[in-house]
């Protein structure tokens, strides 16, 4: 199959639903607002998504040596992943077949590569065999073996930096899954990206409501107005007049992909192409306007930008730009020498991956990387096992790193406050921020559906036409 062929999604229609209930229909032009609401309809997700999709249950970050385990839980399930040798991830049910008890609790190692229940003492090895049983004689007539009682695998992929389960036997085969972004990914250079830092956040919202509000450009000048202050000037001020045309999403691209995937890009040249001109004004020095816009990341989220890219940024004032080229592509140059002489890994060089910088890539069902310049802010959203109106948002602040530098290992940090700036950078506190008001919103008698742009919020449409896929099957 061709590139063009796997980024060339047919318009999904809307799944035959005359059995559900109408506060569960997708419309043509909108989406009913019991999807969000309705705890039918996540018991619903429990039962015919969850289990059968491939989802990201870890970063490789988190188990970065032998016997090295985390846990991932989605509803009221549970499973452990282990890494077995340098090579090799295997993820289990976490369960012990005695008794039922959790074989593992958080994040940790195996010492040894002993996997011991903590109730009665049975052990298995991280390859899932069982090695020692108390009293064997006194189960199953004496001829309980080791066979029966080995530990439970779960279909495990590793791939991009990421570890993919999926807990249907006969699930869609995971490169059939991810083909249609495979060469994202992979030029993208995620597999290279480590741990800087990790943040979970429980939120007072559906899940979907969560990542929705990452699906679009369109909120930028209203929800984060001090990354487009003529914008939200004009959206702010006392009375509309005339029509602004300066909004920075409207240089913005969106395409969905099969599968549920998605993404959204600079569609027309990038200040990294050279395009800085809309954000120079009165005389500024374009490397000041360009570095202070850039600072602006640095300060609300200390991810995708990180503050030794701006300073790179800023040797470049004074110096002249050679003829034919312009400000972003001597950055961009500067960028990779300077990863090129640290031996630090970067995305591949093209122009596709440059407009990359600053969009997204949404992973069906429930995952989003904004990729930069060799940094990545990943975001990932799980339900709530009961409440529909409740969910965890996880952020991943991630980067490549210099040759010889020892990554860390990955441990996430539980945020108690999501409006304390102490614990949640600005960016991210301004768009979590919306959430609760959402969610009162949709619980409105009033309200019905939402409605979405065709071209804006396509990446909502074809994530809610996927999920029909598998919650009609």
């Amino acid at each position: 199959m061709s590139r063009a062929t796997q980024r060339t999604a047919p318009r999904p229609q809307p799944a035959k639903s005359d059995d559900w209930p109408p506060s569960w229909q997708v419309l043509e032009h909108g989406i009913r607002v019991g999807r969000y609401t309705d705890p039918e309809f996540l018991r619903l997700e429990f039962e015919k998504l969850w289990p059968r999709v491939w989802q990201i249950a870890a970063r490789l970050d988190e188990i970065p040596k032998p016997n090295d385990f985390t846990t991932y839980e989605i509803g009221d399930t549970s499973v452990f992943l282990v890494r077995v040798d340098e090579e090799t991830v295997k993820a289990y049910h976490n369960f012990c077949p005695h008794r039922g008890t959790a074989l593992a609790e958080g994040a940790g190692t195996f010492p040894h590569g002993n996997i011991i229940c903590p109730f009665h003492g049975w052990r298995w090895d991280t390859q899932g065999n069982n090695h020692y049983v108390l009293s064997r004689e006194e189960f199953k007539g004496g001829k309980l073996c080791p066979e029966d009682v080995r530990l439970r695998e779960v279909k495990c992929e590793v791939y991009a930096g990421f570890v993919f389960i999926n807990f249907d036997p006969q699930c869609m085969p995971f490169d059939e899954f991810i083909a249609p972004i495979r060469w994202l990914l992979d030029d993208l250079n995620l597999k290279e990206m480590r741990h800087y830092w990790w943040k979970s956040i429980q939120v007072p919202a559906n899940w979907k409501v969560a990542q929705e509000a990452f699906f679009e450009g369109y909120h930028v000048p209203a929800t984060h107005p001090q990354l487009e202050e003529d914008a939200a000037r004009f959206i702010y001020g006392e009375r509309i007049e005339g029509e602004f045309t300066e909004y920075n999403h409207l240089n913005v691209a969106y395409e969905t992909f099969p599968h549920g995937h998605g993404r959204f890009y600079a569609g027309k040249p990038s200040n990294y192409q050279g395009n800085v001109k809309r954000f120079v004004k009165g005389g500024k020095d374009p490397v000041d306007a360009m570095a202070d816009r850039l600072q602006l990341l640095v300060d609300g989220m200390d991810a995708q930008v990180l503050q030794e890219d701006v300073d790179l940024l800023r040797t470049l004032k004074g110096k002249p730009i050679p003829e034919g080229s312009s400000l972003g592509a001597e950055y961009v140059r500067l960028l990779y020498e300077d990863a090129a002489a640290k031996g630090r890994p970067m995305p591949k060089l093209t122009p596709e991956i440059l407009n990359m910088w600053g969009g997204e890539l949404f992973i069906f069902p429930n995952v989003m990387v904004l990729p930069q310049a060799g940094n990545a802010m990943i975001y990932r959203v799980r339900p709530h096992p009961t409440d529909p109106n409740r969910s965890t948002f996880e952020i991943f602040s991630t980067r490549t790193l210099p040759a010889g530098v020892e990554p860390s290992r990955a441990v996430v940090e539980h945020v108690t406050d999501p409006e304390d700036p102490n614990q949640v950078y600005l960016i991210p506190r301004q768009d979590l921020g919306n959430l609760k008001r959402i969610t009162k919103g949709l619980h409105s008698w009033g309200m019905r559906q939402i409605w979405l742009a065709e071209y804006t919020e396509q990446i909502i449409m074809g994530m809610h036409r996927e999920l029909d896929r598998y919650l009609r099957d």
